[in-house]
């Protein structure tokens, strides 16, 4: 049997799972789960395979930059088929079009490369970890794509890389997408991880704006820890532009801590809205019962 026979075997019998445990996720719960666990993660090879295509075509044609935009759009769209997921940018939506700047958003799941399908900025790159470089498909996509790459473990390679950040920010007006938070929190509750500094040492050196994105806490739709992936919709506010123009490293700390705050702030008042709007659907379902 050829590579190719073995790949779309693979392919089937993939499908063919991930159908199956949809079906029986009428009755089990945890089926469903895995379903859509099954279903994003496909989808997610699917696009970073499509990623890897689409860097160098364009990389070819001389537009480079704008490869991780249209990889994160494909993201949207095969995930919310696949999954039955989408985002939705209830507030703040002209905001994305600041450029260059640092994007910043509290990150809960692996369900946020869904997120940025919705949000990513053309002309943008993300940071991510040294080690996601070495994983086939998606490692190579985010290679090909100009991701900046950070070695946490060692603050003088991190440094350089914000160093290549700055220079791509000013001369190419190039924006870059971080989430301050440094890991996913699998929260089940309206919160944000301490801030790491990076993304505000950053945007203080290029001289460019903050444009924190909010992203409701959506663990009615995906909780790992309860082991749950319903279909659903999700909110999302971009906040206004922080700049950080005449700001020094002095004033990191601060600039840290007034963003978290700020982005906090509505994390809890998006966890209100959604709480008052489940009440008045259950109330609604309450007053139809007893007429």
């Amino acid at each position: 049997m050829s590579i190719s026979s073995y790949i779309l075997s693979g392919i089937s019998s993939f499908v063919v799972v991930t159908l199956s445990l949809f079906a029986l996720g009428q009755k089990v719960p945890r089926a469903a789960f895995a379903a859509r666990c099954l279903a994003a993660y496909g989808s997610l090879l699917l696009c970073a395979t499509y990623g890897v295509l689409a860097s160098i075509v364009l990389r070819l044609v001389g537009y480079a930059r704008v490869s991780q935009w249209a990889t994160a759009r494909s993201f949207k769209w095969v995930m919310r088929f696949t999954t039955g997921v989408k985002f939705d940018i209830i507030e703040g939506e002209e905001h994305l079009t600041t450029r260059p700047a640092v994007f910043i958003s509290n990150h809960q799941t692996e369900l946020d490369v869904l997120m940025l399908g919705e949000v990513f900025p053309p002309y943008c790159s993300v940071t991510a970890k040294k080690s996601l470089k070495n994983i086939p498909f998606l490692g190579w996509f985010m290679t090909l794509s100009r991701t900046v790459f950070i070695d946490r473990a060692n603050r003088e390679t991190a440094m350089k890389a914000f160093d290549g950040a700055v220079t791509e920010m000013k001369t190419h007006r190039q924006s870059v997408f971080i989430f301050p938070e440094g890991t996913r929190s699998y929260s089940d509750e309206p919160t944000l991880l301490p801030f790491k500094k990076g993304a505000f040492h950053l945007a203080v050196k290029a001289g460019v704006p903050i444009v924190p994105i909010v992203i409701e806490n959506y663990s009615h739709v995906m909780s790992p820890r309860n082991l749950r992936f319903n279909a659903g919709s999700i909110k999302i506010r971009v906040l206004p532009p922080i700049e950080t123009k005449n700001l020094t490293t002095q004033d990191v700390d601060s600039l840290t801590q007034t963003t978290r705050e700020s982005m906090l702030k509505n994390i809890m008042e998006m966890a209100h809205t959604q709480k008052t709007e489940v009440d008045g659907r259950a109330n609604g379902v309450s007053t139809a019962v007893q007429i």
